[in-house]
């Protein structure tokens, strides 16, 4: 610009032509737009670079947005930008020639490089909603915005009018008051469901074991959560088929089984279960079975469940064969001792789920006229509820562990179901799952391995993939859950061998290099010979699209996403605000 103010002011003063003149200016003036231009862009980098104020988001805002998506196809995930070679590019630049370097030692933000954020330009980044049903993992450290991120997900399904379970071992004040409260913006406030069993005044009922279509359900339900390393030991076994003849010998007199029941029956023995189950049989199979009985009862002298033992063993299972009283008679004849001893890791477990509050909570069997809400997974899923559970874990992770697990395995059935009859016109269902390795166990691997079928989002939090090892006991185990995950999101990851994981299921990139080199030589044999040489080398290089270390410098709510089909989004997330 300087040089067309000068080129004017001498055409002016000077004998020059006027022409010629102002065909300079002009020249000189399109130069100068364009290194405004890229002086231009360069400043909208290095404002983008320097961005690290926090967002935030109102409910109306993000319901706005949420069915905008919806239209779409897709769900909404903060701000960002499509990652590509262009970005890794200039972020593998920037490192090999130093960012504080280029960019200035402010650049250097105390919570993260921000940096990262400012190599594209930000726009809305949304991920196909199809997507969802090959689930969800979210990997990051405390405190860096898994929990926001719920609530964004969690928002959207429930703007969409679709299911939502949501299972929070911390019990997150935030989570729970943001999905109410996005409820009561839709007005549908009665759509929220408050489960907690550190309020249960204000918690609603929930019937782990009111879902089964074959029997055998129920027993394999609790029998999960029996603590093995093989789910296949003796113990287990033996646990299953104890629980499986207490649930025959229930339903078979009319009582619906729950967690007080089994309970009641395993600790104190199934002598009066078994009486009801003989009696009941007898009437309905058995003409005149009072007057043939009572000469059994004589001779086992008015021991009645002797003498229907033996009168079953000897008269009726001749005519009238039961399976399940057979299974329920050798369960009260096995050896009392040898009974305790393989049922003793399977009694803590039902005395943890029915001790108070719980024995109300986890077991209602309430009175006509209550005035409890009391649901079980499949009634919330049919009426498209929004169930939140928090398990109160940081108080008694033992307890909360164990709640968790037995729903996680009732919804296990429940995808059971509605893949075995038909899912044509129901809706998806969205299960999210905080701090996942709390509560997840081999029905909750089941679900996500096959829960695709029945149109079943899953999508689970935890910090590290070690979390899931320590959990399940088997570090194959572990990776069976990361491999059922197509979609990937990692916040700020500090431990390195989940940051390797993350990183190796992206495919490489090629990195340009520039190497010079100067060289000068005096020979001091020959007067004055004197040679140099200078060489410019360019190679490409294997590089990361994201390399392992920079997980550990993200901001916190700034997340690198891996979709799929291959889609990678650097975002960050706003803060849902009321």
């Amino acid at each position: 610009m300087g040089a067309s103010a000068l080129t004017l002011a001498v055409t002016k003063t000077l004998p020059v032509p006027t022409r010629f003149g102002v065909l300079t200016s002009l020249l000189c003036t399109g130069f100068a737009a364009y290194r405004s231009i890229q002086a231009w862009r360069r400043s909208q980098d290095k404002t983008r670079i320097r961005l690290t104020e926090k967002q935030f988001i109102e409910v109306p805002e993000l319901l706005k947005i949420a069915r905008r998506a919806s239209l779409q196809d897709a769900v909404w995930l903060g701000s960002g930008f499509h990652w590509t070679d262009i970005e890794a590019g200039r972020m593998h630049a920037l490192i090999g020639r130093g960012v504080a370097a280029q960019m200035g030692k402010e650049i250097l933000h105390k919570d993260g490089a921000y940096w990262l954020h400012g190599l594209a330009k930000e726009e809305d980044a949304y991920a196909d909603l199809s997507n969802l049903v090959g689930h969800t993992l979210i990997v990051g450290t405390t405190r860096v915005g898994k929990t926001r991120l719920f609530d964004l997900l969690i928002a959207q399904a429930i703007c969409r009018g679709e299911p939502v379970i949501i299972i929070d071992p911390k019990g997150d004040h935030g989570l729970a008051h943001n999905a109410r409260k996005v409820c009561e913006a839709l007005g549908q406030s009665d759509r929220f469901i408050y489960f907690h069993p550190a309020h249960p005044e204000k918690s609603a009922c929930i019937d782990p074991l009111r879902n089964w279509n074959r029997k055998t359900e129920l027993a394999s339900r609790i029998a999960a959560l029996i603590p093995s390393e093989t789910g296949a030991d003796p113990f287990t076994a033996f646990g299953w088929k104890v629980l499986n003849d207490i649930v025959n010998g229930l339903i078979a007199t009319g009582v619906r089984p729950n967690m007080v029941q089994l309970r009641r029956y395993i600790e104190g023995g199934p002598e009066d279960l078994l009486l009801k189950a003989l009696r009941l049989h007898f009437k309905h199979k058995v003409q005149d079975w009072e007057s043939r009985v009572s000469s059994f009862v004589k001779q086992y002298k008015g021991n009645q469940l002797l003498a229907y033992i033996t009168f079953y063993k000897e008269i009726v299972i001749h005519d009238a064969q039961n399976v399940d009283l057979d299974g329920l008679i050798s369960t009260y004849e096995h050896n009392r001792d040898h009974f305790q001893k393989m049922v003793a890791s399977l009694i803590p477990i039902l005395s943890m789920l029915t001790s108070d509050p719980l024995t109300d909570l986890l077991s209602p069997d309430f009175g006509a006229g209550h005035e409890r809400v009391v649901t079980d997974m499949a009634r919330a899923i049919r009426a498209d509820k929004v169930l939140y559970v928090g398990l109160d874990s940081l108080a008694d992770a033992t307890v909360g562990s164990a709640i968790g697990s037995v729903l996680l395995a009732d919804l296990a059935a429940v995808a059971g179901d509605r893949y075995n009859y038909g899912i044509d016109t129901i809706k998806p269902v969205n299960l999210f799952i905080d701090e996942a390795a709390e509560v997840i166990n081999q029905p909750t691997i089941q679900l996500m391995n096959k829960g695709g079928g029945a149109l079943f989002r899953v999508t689970i939090a935890t910090q590290t993939f070690a979390d899931f090892a320590s959990r399940l006991g088997d570090e194959n185990k572990a990776r069976q859950v990361l491999a059922n995950t197509n979609n990937k999101i990692a916040l700020r990851i500090l431990d390195a061998e989940t940051q390797q994981y993350i990183a190796d299921g992206i495919p490489k990139i090629k990195a340009r290099t520039l190497m010079i080199r100067y060289g000068h030589n005096v020979d001091s044999n020959i007067h004055d010979a004197y040679s140099a040489s200078y060489q410019e080398q360019a190679a490409e290089e294997e590089a990361d699209l994201i390399p392992p270390a920079i997980l550990s410098e993200l901001p916190p709510l700034h997340f690198f996403a891996r979709l799929s089909g291959g889609k990678t989004i650097k975002g960050r997330l706003p803060i849902l605000k009321w």
